[in-house]
């Protein structure tokens, strides 16, 4: 199969232009929002506050409690009580891909937004992209937004690439999830359609994880991708995430990386490139954290043996440090530089933003 999918049609005006049209006002279209929810009692509260807190006031919140055994259920009821539009739905644990299947598929909606339990919208998100996607046309299957990195006190930590990648995007999709997480996009109810929802044999398999990373390649390859640029989700990286497995992380992006080889025999080296990049993003998270045994195993995996030589993966790793400690080191003169004049620098500790709930 070429690179190009000729069932997708291109005379599509490229979607940052369309961002910029002013559009259709959207205000009167119902969007479907989907929580998959598991042990998620830290931080639902606040999903479901900045979720009930959008402009954007036309909306469906369908949670999806995935067997929790802690007190989620209940925080979600408190919502319910006061909020019609939020709605429970409880099912025993099946893993998060079948817990949004079963979100979308219940939903009345032909425009769907997934928000996991622990990540936070600003209060214009879905304002803005169904301003996009209507715009765009019914060839926009998905449209996301750039990211926010909050810990566990929603303060912002870092912010996302801002990447401008909309319109045709199946060259990208080919090296990663270059829309960053699963709380992010707009999906279009027909897009979803075509792809089947998520697939949950990445966890039959024993490889939950770039459950996101996988629908969004297979919209790739049926539709165009929107953009939002702005950082208007916020994604919650702490200890204890699911994402810290990082064996399962990467063995679930080899899976997706395979599937993408078989349709794409061609992009092999453009797919090679993106498994190389991601483990060396676990590798330096993993040593960041100091995990030095996961570190080790990611860098003796079987799966990585049979692809490439590890220290290959160790010298950028390297460089990289270097890259880091040089910045630290000039952060530090710099703040050292303010403290000789009587100036101080203050640690950022803005919090993302989800706005005043509106009852």
């Amino acid at each position: 199969m070429n690179g190009t999918d000729s069932s997708r049609t291109n005379d599509l005006p490229f979607p940052s232009e369309v961002a910029r049209a002013p559009g259709p006002e959207p205000q009167t279209d119902l969007v479907s929002v989907v929580i998959p929810a598991f042990n998620a009692e830290a931080t639902i509260n606040d999903t479901l506050t900045s979720v009930r807190n959008q402009t954007h006031r036309n909306l469906e919140i369908i949670v999806v409690d995935d067997g929790s055994t802690d007190n989620t259920r209940s925080i979600v009821e408190e919502h319910a009580s006061v909020d019609l539009r939020v709605t429970l739905i409880s099912r025993e644990n099946a893993g998060v891909a079948a817990a949004r299947n079963i979100g979308w598929k219940c939903a009345r909606s032909e425009y769907i937004a997934f928000v996991d339990a622990d990540d936070l919208w600003s209060p214009t998100k879905i304002e803005n992209q169904l301003r996009v996607m209507l715009a765009g046309g019914k060839r926009i299957g998905l449209v996301y937004t750039w990211f926010a990195v909050i810990d566990e006190r929603n303060r912002i930590r870092s912010k996302g690439p801002g990447r401008h990648i909309d319109g045709d995007v199946i060259q990208y999709a080919l090296m990663g999830n270059f829309v960053g997480n699963a709380s992010s996009p707009l999906i279009r109810r027909r897009a979803l359609e075509t792809v089947r929802g998520y697939d949950s044999a990445l966890r039959n398999a024993g490889a939950q994880g770039c459950e996101d990373m996988q629908i969004y390649y297979r919209i790739a390859r049926k539709f165009y991708f929107g953009l939002v640029p702005e950082h208007l989700t916020g994604y919650r990286v702490v200890a204890g995430r699911m994402s810290s497995d990082r064996l399962r992380m990467f063995r679930s992006f080899c899976i997706v990386a395979d599937e993408m080889k078989l349709d794409y025999p061609e992009s092999a080296e453009k797919i090679d490139a993106g498994i190389r990049s991601y483990l060396q993003f676990l590798v330096g998270e993993a040593l960041s954290f100091r995990d030095f045994r996961q570190a080790l195993s990611l860098l003796s995996s079987p799966v990585l043996s049979h692809r490439w030589d590890p220290t290959v993966i160790l010298v950028a790793l390297l460089r990289q440090k270097i890259s880091w400690l040089r910045w630290k080191l000039l952060w530090r003169l710099r703040w050292a530089a303010a403290l000789l004049a009587g100036q101080t620098i203050a640690r950022s500790d803005t919090v993302f933003p989800i706005g005043e709930l509106k009852v």
